[in-house]
C-alpha cells in the first residue's frame, strides 16, 4: 500500500496529488477510508510514475549550480556567464558578466540580480507598448520573485511580474504582458476576458502552452 496523507473537506470527489515527493489524497468527509484505499491502489501505477518524476526533479534542483562558462537563458536565447575584472555585474548583449572568483552560490545570486534589472527594463517597455495599443493605463510595473505566478494585476491597476518571466521567448513574454493588461479591464477569467486576450493575440493559447514548457524547466532548477 502506498503511504499517503489524507485531507478531508467538503469537496465532492477524491483526488490524488504529488507534492514535494509525497502523496496527498483529498477526499470528501463522507468517503469511507476503505474506499479511499481502494482508489489509491487502483492508481498505483500512475502514482509510482509521478513520484519517480517528482523525485528526479528534486534531485536536479538539489544539484543545480552555476559556474563560469555555463549558459543561462534570457528572452529565449542562451548566453554564457563570463568572468570580468572589476566588481560590476551586468549584461552586455553577449554575456552575463561578473567579477572573478565567485562561488557557485554567488554566481547564481549575481545572475538573479541581472535578471531582475533586465526584467524591470524590458517588461516595462513591453507594458508601455502594449498598453498604448490596447488603450489601457497601468499605474506601475513591478518585479517580484514569485515562483507560482508569472504575473498579476492589482485592483489599483498595478502590474507585477516574476523576474523569471524574462527567461521566456519574446512572444511568450508578450502573452503574459497582454494577459495582465487585459485584467485592467476584466478582473477575472471570463469569456469577455479571453476575448480581449484573443483580440490582441489571436494565437495566445499556443504561447500559453509554451509558457508551461518553461515552468517545467524551472521546476528542475533551484534559483533560491
Amino acid at each position: 500500500m502506498i503511504n499517503y496523507t489524507l485531507t478531508r473537506s467538503n469537496r465532492k470527489t477524491t483526488g490524488i496529488y504529488i507534492r514535494d515527493g509525497a502523496v496527498e489524497v483529498r477526499a470528501p468527509f463522507r468517503a469511507l477510508k476503505s474506499d479511499i484505499d481502494r482508489f489509491v491502489i487502483s492508481k498505483e501505477k500512475w502514482i509510482t510514475e509521478k513520484l519517480a518524476e517528482a523525485n528526479e526533479r528534486i534531485r536536479q534542483r538539489n544539484s543545480f549550480e552555476l559556474m563560469y562558462g555555463d549558459n543561462v537563458t534570457y528572452r529565449g536565447k542562451q548566453y554564457p556567464i563570463a568572468s570580468v575584472q572589476g566588481d560590476r555585474v551586468g549584461f552586455d548583449d553577449a554575456c552575463f558578466y561578473m567579477p572573478p572568483n565567485l562561488t557557485p552560490g554567488q554566481i547564481k545570486y549575481a545572475c538573479v540580480q541581472i535578471y531582475r534589472l533586465l526584467a524591470k527594463r524590458d517588461l516595462t517597455r513591453k507594458v508601455i507598448s502594449f498598453a498604448r495599443e490596447m488603450s489601457v493605463t497601468p499605474v506601475a510595473v513591478k518585479i517580484n520573485g514569485a515562483k507560482a505566478r508569472w504575473g498579476s494585476c492589482s485592483s489599483k491597476k498595478s502590474i507585477n511580474f516574476s523576474w523569471r518571466l524574462i527567461m521566456a521567448d519574446d512572444d511568450v513574454i508578450d502573452y503574459v504582458v497582454v494577459h495582465e493588461l487585459c485584467h485592467i479591464t476584466e478582473m477575472n477569467h471570463s469569456e469577455r476576458f479571453w476575448a480581449l486576450v484573443a483580440g490582441a493575440l489571436p494565437d495566445y493559447w499556443q504561447r500559453k502552452a509554451r509558457l508551461k514548457e518553461l515552468q517545467n524547466k524551472l521546476n528542475c532548477e533551484d534559483w533560491e
